[in-house]
């Protein structure tokens, strides 16, 4: 194998070739990767962002959510308390009204037997008075035998 001109122009011009493609082709070449790389490298650190935001985002919902839910059992349970004191107190005003409708109609009770004995009384000492009237064969003075009467009246 010899060397000839041939090859010594072929090593020339590969030579020239790199030189060329290393002082003009190559830099935009690696400044265009370096800024694809870095442009994946800032997608991916956004993505990480974007999923630990995510993460922090549902944790706040689950959060929001339980204090939610505490807080509807608690409301649910002041108003269940509250309907159980209406409750109480509805059947204790009840119980009031009707120891109170009790206690009227008894008064009313009383009142009436009061009346219906004192009509009874006039109505004793009425035919008291008739009675004797027959007895006696003549008429009794009411006034002047009053006391008697009224004592009569007391007896009965």
């Amino acid at each position: 194998m010899s060397i000839n001109a041939t090859l010594i122009a072929q090593m020339l011009v590969f030579l020239i070739l790199v030189w060329f493609t290393m002082k003009f082709i190559w830099p935009p070449i690696m400044k265009a990767m370096e800024e694809r790389a870095k442009r994946i490298a800032d997608g991916l650190e956004a993505a990480d962002r974007a999923r630990k935001e995510l993460a922090d985002a549902n944790t706040r919902a689950d959060d929001e959510v339980r204090k939610a839910r505490a807080e509807a059992a608690v409301i649910i349970e002041r108003a269940n308390q509250q309907a159980g004191q209406i409750v109480d107190k509805a059947r204790a005003d009840a119980l009031l009204e009707a120891a109170k409708q009790k206690a009227q109609a008894q008064a009313d009770i009383e009142n009436m037997a009061h009346r219906a004995r004192a009509e009874l009384r006039g109505q004793v000492a009425t035919l008291a008075v008739q009675g004797a009237e027959k007895i006696l064969g003549r008429e009794v003075n009411a006034a002047t035998h009053k006391a008697l009467l009224d004592q009569l009246v007391e007896g009965i």
